[in-house]
């Protein structure tokens, strides 16, 4: 366990705490920053305050993210540009990015904002439908369950 100073008070937090607090807690929308937390993407400042309690007022964006780092977390922020990380693959969906992007939500419902950007990802469409209700956005590219076996994408009857 590590202690940091968060809002003027001393905290004790560690990955698996983290975790535990955004066990059945869906992301709230991303503006710029992010950090992953078993496979979803959160704003930073959500994950501290659910594992501190804190009021979010009262630390930034950057110091949030800071602490996440130092545990050991993926950190990045939200760019409009495509990713050279990958070369495209001929015959998928927007070069395999697509897959990519659904790839961490197998066995999900999910809401697509575009092609690539996955806005929610939860266990039922109910709770996909009350986040995007809660959060005043719409799935545009589609909602749907992303498949967890090959038999399932290929419409294979269960045995």
């Amino acid at each position: 366990m590590s202690r940091f100073q968060v809002a003027h008070q001393l905290v004790d937090l560690d990955r698996e705490r983290i975790e535990k607090a955004l066990e059945r807690v869906l992301p709230e929308p991303i503006q710029e920053h992010y950090v992953v937390v078993r496979g979803r993407r959160y704003p930073p400042k959500q994950v501290i305050t659910c594992a501190t309690g804190l009021d979010r007022a009262d630390f930034t964006t950057h110091q949030a993210r800071r602490i996440l780092l130092r545990l050991g977390f993926t950190a990045s922020r939200v760019t409009s540009e495509v990713s050279d990380e990958t070369d495209p693959e001929v015959g998928l969906p927007h070069g395999g990015r697509q897959a990519a992007a659904l790839a961490p939500h197998a066995g999900r419902w999910i809401a697509l904002g575009a092609p690539t950007e996955v806005l929610v990802a939860a266990e039922t469409p109910q709770e996909v439908l009350g986040w995007l209700a809660r959060h005043g956005r719409r799935a545009e590219y589609g909602m749907f369950r992303v498949p967890a076996r090959d038999e399932e994408a290929e419409g294979a009857a269960p045995l």
